[in-house]
């Protein structure tokens, strides 16, 4: 009868599945970046496929000029760009992620999982706003559907990061930890696109007309802004630094002052 008990007891730890047991982070790393190639490349090929002027049509129409003929698919390619710099962001931000994790779990691969569903969906919020690029009937719902996408693919990046803090010992380089040298930064840096895109979705449930173009112009910025947050963090942090070195020295210039008086200076 013991025996049983022991074997039922044994056969139920070995398919109880914890969130918090490791996972190979070499592994989760290695399929993000495939995932981030495989959809990047998606982009390039919608191009190809549709954006490329017929050369009849570049003889007849445009008198030969391919610049002309290209300057009709401006919207397309700026389509393209906004999207580029947004998957190339995000793995910079993924990268600079998993960079200061030392070891993964199941619930951080989960979320990671999570994140790149939405991540494969940006194809589909590329092709959205340049078709309405040239039929703006929809033009804000393509973007509150783009918006909703990076929002998500984004902050499932700030949930792994949020999970890691609760075991940092475990999972976190002491840089990223509360209190280290880069916990600020990346707490902004992973902050930065869900703020953005909920933002963006916000102003366009308040304005009646939203450009594709002014949106990817803005997602085209980004990239300029998150360097301006990082060169702004830095300064922030040395004048805190230099603003609590010079504090640090007048109380010990008073404490030696005080030791260096006699008992009856020190009372008066």
């Amino acid at each position: 009868g013991q025996s049983d008990e022991e074997e039922d007891h044994h056969s139920l730890e070995t398919f109880t599945f914890y969130l918090s047991e490791p996972l190979s982070k070499e592994r989760v790393e290695a399929f993000s970046d495939g995932v981030y190639a495989i959809v990047a490349t998606l982009l390039i090929l919608d191009i190809c496929e549709d954006n490329v002027p017929d050369p009849r049509e570049v003889e007849e129409k445009f008198h030969g000029s391919l610049l002309e003929a290209l300057s009709e698919y401006g919207p397309n390619y700026l389509a393209y760009f906004g999207s580029f710099v947004t998957i190339g962001l995000l793995w910079f931000v993924h990268h600079s992620l998993f960079l200061y994790v030392t070891k993964a779990t199941r619930l951080m691969g989960l979320l990671n999982i999570l994140s790149l569903a939405f991540i494969a969906g940006l194809p589909l919020a590329y092709q959205l706003t340049s078709e309405f690029a040239e039929r703006s009937h929809n033009e804000i719902e393509a973007i509150q559907v783009s918006c909703v996408i990076t929002f998500f693919a984004s902050i499932f990046q700030f949930a792994i990061w949020t999970t890691a803090l609760l075991c940092e010992r475990e999972t976190l380089h002491p840089f990223a930890r509360y209190g280290g040298k880069e916990h600020a930064f990346m707490f902004a840096k992973l902050a930065l696109y869900p703020c953005v895109s909920l933002g963006a979705f916000f102003l366009t449930c308040l304005l009646s007309e939203f450009s594709t173009a002014i949106f990817h112009l803005m997602q085209i910025i980004i990239p300029f802004a998150f360097l301006a947050l990082r060169i702004l963090v830095r300064i922030s942090l040395t004048v805190m630094k230099s603003a609590m070195s010079l504090s640090r020295p007048k109380v010990v210039l008073l404490e030696e002052e005080e030791a260096c008086l006699s008992p009856t200076e020190t009372l008066s």
